[in-house]
This record gives C-alpha cells, sequence and structure tokens, in this order.
C-alpha cells in the first residue's frame, strides 16, 4: 500500500523504523522498531510522586529532538501529520535520545488530493487542536501537531494536563499560565508554549522551526511580528476581490470551527 511505502521509507534519529503495514479484520497496525526506556507520562508520575518539576533545560532538550522529528514528518511529500503527540507518545531510550512513537493517526496531505488516512481516530483530547475534532482534514495542516507539541510541554513543565481545548474556547481562562505553576520556567519558554497553545492556527508559528526558535532564544513577540509582516507581504499582491474572498474564507473557518466545538459538546 502507498500509505506503508511513505511511513517505511522514513529514516530519522528520532522515528521508530517501520517496516510493515498490515490489517486483520477491521483492525490496523504497523510493525516498527521496538524502543527501549520510559515515556514521558511515566517521567512525569515520577516527578510527581517526588513533588518535583522537571528540569527546563532536560525538557527543552526533548523538545528540540521532537521538534526535529516533527519538521522531518511536515517537509515530506506529501507531509506527513503525526495528529497524536502527547507524552505517553514519546520514549526517550537508555541513552537519552528520543522518539516519537504511536503513528496510528498519522495523516499524509497530498496536495490536490483528499487527504490519505493511515488510521482512523481524532487524537487525545487534552491534547488536540480544535480543529481536529471536525472530522474535515482539509482544515488542518502542520500547525495541529504544533498546538499539541506545545501542549505536552505544557504538561512536562507543570506536571498539569492542559485543559480541554472546548473547555478553553468557551473561557479562555480556563488555561492557567505554566510559570503560575512552576515559577522555575523561564518567561521565554512559558511565552513560547502559550503561542504554539492558540485556538485559532493563524495564531500559532508558522512551522516547527519558528517555534523552536521562540523555545531557544528568539523572542516570542519579534517572531509573531516577523509573522505578521510575511503574511501582509503575502497578501499584498491581492487584488480587491480577491481579499474579499480572502476575508470570507477565514470568517467561514472560524465558523466552522464554532460548529465543530457546538457538535462535540
Amino acid at each position: 500500500m502507498r500509505e506503508a511505502t511513505v511511513l517505511a521509507r522514513l529514516d530519522h534519529p528520532n522515528l521508530p523504523k517501520v517496516s510493515d503495514f498490515f490489517s486483520i479484520d477491521d483492525n490496523d497496525f504497523l510493525v516498527m522498531d521496538y524502543i527501549p526506556g520510559d515515556d514521558l507520562r511515566a517521567v512525569i508520575a515520577k516527578a510527581e510522586a517526588n513533588k518535583q518539576f522537571l528540569n527546563e533545560a532536560d525538557v527543552i532538550d526533548w523538545a528540540m529532538q521532537i521538534g526535529d522529528a516533527l519538521s522531518y514528518l511536515h517537509s515530506q511529500n506529501p507531509a506527513i501529520l503525526h495528529r497524536d503527540i502527547k507524552p505517553s507518545n514519546i520514549k526517550v531510550t537508555p541513552a537519552g535520545v528520543v522518539k516519537l512513537v504511536d503513528f496510528g493517526l498519522v495523516k499524509l496531505l497530498a496536495p490536490g488530493e483528499v487527504t490519505i488516512t493511515i488510521m482512523q481516530g481524532q487524537g487525545t483530547a487534552l491534547y488536540s487542536p480544535l480543529e481536529q475534532y471536525g472530522g474535515d482534514s482539509n482544515m488542518m495542516d502542520g500547525r495541529a501537531d504544533i498546538y499539541a507539541f506545545g501542549s505536552t510541554l505544557y504538561h512536562l513543565l507543570t506536571n498539569t494536563p492542559p485543559v480541554n481545548v472546548r473547555d478553553r474556547f468557551l473561557d479562555p481562562s480556563n488555561l492557567v499560565p505554566p510559570r503560575e505553576i512552576n515559577p522555575a520556567i523561564s518567561p521565554r519558554v512559558e511565552d513560547a508554549i502559550l503561542w504554539a497553545m492558540e485556538l485559532h492556527p493563524n495564531e500559532r508559528p508558522r512551522n516547527v522551526k519558528t517555534f523552536l526558535k521562540a523555545l531557544t532564544g528568539e523572542s516570542t513577540s519579534s517572531l509573531r511580528h516577523l509573522a505578521g509582516k510575511v503574511n501582509f507581504r503575502e497578501y499584498q499582491g491581492l487584488d480587491r476581490t480577491e481579499m474579499i474572498l480572502l476575508y470570507i474564507a477565514g470568517g467561514l473557518t472560524f465558523f466552522s470551527l464554532l460548529l465543530t466545538l457546538i457538535r462535540n459538546i
């Protein structure tokens, strides 16, 4: 199958090697490398048991490895979305290498074609963005993974699961800023995480590399400003009719997200 061939072709140090894909009755399976070590949900549980927070430097090191794997997936042709990034789907080997596992909800974004679904599902509610609930894969791109990535880092640094996105949509104040839970988190990292967790995909980092820049030193506000400038330049060449259509499309997207929320309440 084409989907299995695409996954088997992946070769990245922070991804397990997929060697086969098969179905039994209505169940689909991927055959991949065994990854030793604890997943990050277990790491969080140990920190909670010791009444400690994970060290920010360790979390950022893991984030850089996760981000590199995601950038690799998103750069494939067609682009690959993981769609279920969460602590329990990330393992740390005894050598300290992070592996992003569980490709059960992967999607291949084939330009000009209907999105190919390898396994069905919506992701884990606590880490999934609003647009992932609608069932319309054409509304999703790499920024859906960025939301889940930011939500995972929120959990790692606060020992607190993120608030369900539907509850946040109804009351944005439900999400407690990370530094209010763990004051040891640097303001830079907090800003980057909250940027990744913006409700609307257009308000998040444009790609994983931009998010990693915000995590590791470059000002989130300056990166937001730069993204705004880039968008403006892209739109400068549009005529008035095209601009009106663009605004209508944006409004319809927001309305679709709202209907998605209502259907899932």
